[in-house]
């Protein structure tokens, strides 16, 4: 069976296209659009004209590819930042007209299980417990469990909301860094009194932010997913990275050959939280995936 799944977070907006048989999966078209649909929903509470219209135009894009490529199923789910939005049913509406089905905008619950889902597909069960954190745009979810979910909790962390809350300055100054990372260790400290964080024993890291700081960490020259994909990634490695991201300015990010121009704005303060994390579960290392809610939606669409 040939599915198309897409991703539309806060930061980003991702297709994926799959034949699907049985417990064979072969991916046909994966592609990312940086929409940023989120721009502002942490201060206004409604998606701005300018980041629907962009985010619309990626759905015209996926939307040709997935008529061109004979796709029989399509599953559109929608995250953080339209469950903040009370003008959701603009970008719901403009989705219905371009895909002709109903786009899901799902609770943290089923994100965080959709996550798990994909980010475990490539692992041994043996090296579970896991806890598979993803950190998006708007938020970021804390998934624990070995073959299925058995804690999770998604919680207002993610880069594009940290760093239009706290990052008005590019570098960030020390005080800001400070008051994010505060704000951070709070929202960690909730997750953790749902989800048992430092019992796992290997850490998955899924989305755009673990990937980029993977990326680093291996010193890429450009970015590489089939290098990055379960690539370990040491705590010292993580700081490191976050550390870097954080001092350098936006031109000295952005000519980092693996960074791509729509994380430029937002990687520095993903970085932070990501070690922020590291810092609150013990781990010495997570493992990088990029397999991730795409894949979880892909494989759900097979059982409808």
């Amino acid at each position: 069976m040939r599915v198309a799944a897409i991703d539309c977070g806060t930061n980003s907006i991702r297709l994926l296209i799959a034949d699907i048989d049985g417990a064979n999966f072969r991916e046909v078209v994966r592609d990312m659009e940086i929409v940023r649909l989120g721009q502002g929903v942490d201060q206004t509470g409604q998606f701005h004209p300018d980041a629907i219209t962009r985010t619309l135009a990626a759905v015209d894009k996926f939307a040709a590819e997935i008529a061109k490529r004979g796709v029989e199923k399509i599953r559109f789910c929608a995250t953080s930042a339209t469950r903040d939005a009370t003008n959701r049913h603009l970008f719901v509406d403009g989705v219905r007209e371009r895909l002709g089905i109903e786009p899901e905008v799902i609770s943290g619950d089923e994100e965080a299980a959709l996550s798990f889902a994909g980010a475990i597909q490539d692992l041994d069960p043996s090296n579970g417990p896991f806890l598979v954190v993803d950190i998006g745009g708007g938020s970021t979810e804390f998934v624990f469990g070995t073959t299925s979910v058995e804690a999770a909790r998604s919680v207002n962390i993610g880069c594009v909301r940290m760093s239009e809350r706290h990052f008005a300055n590019d570098p960030a100054t020390a005080e800001q860094i400070e008051l994010a990372r505060t704000d951070i260790q709070a929202a960690i400290a909730i997750a953790a009194a749902e989800v048992p964080i430092i019992q796992a024993k290997t850490l998955v890291a899924v989305a755009g932010t673990a990937t980029t700081v993977t990326a680093a960490a291996l010193e890429l020259n450009e970015y590489d997913r089939y290098a990055i994909h379960l690539a370990r990634v040491t705590a010292a490695q993580t700081h490191d990275a976050s550390t870097m991201l954080l001092t350098k300015t936006r031109e000295q990010r952005l000519a980092l050959g693996y960074m791509h121009p729509g994380r430029v704005d937002v990687i520095a303060a993903g970085a932070l939280v990501l070690s922020e994390i590291m810092k609150a579960t013990g781990a010495t290392e997570f493992v990088a995936s990029e397999s991730d809610i795409l894949d979880g939606m892909a494989r759900s669409l097979v059982h409808r």
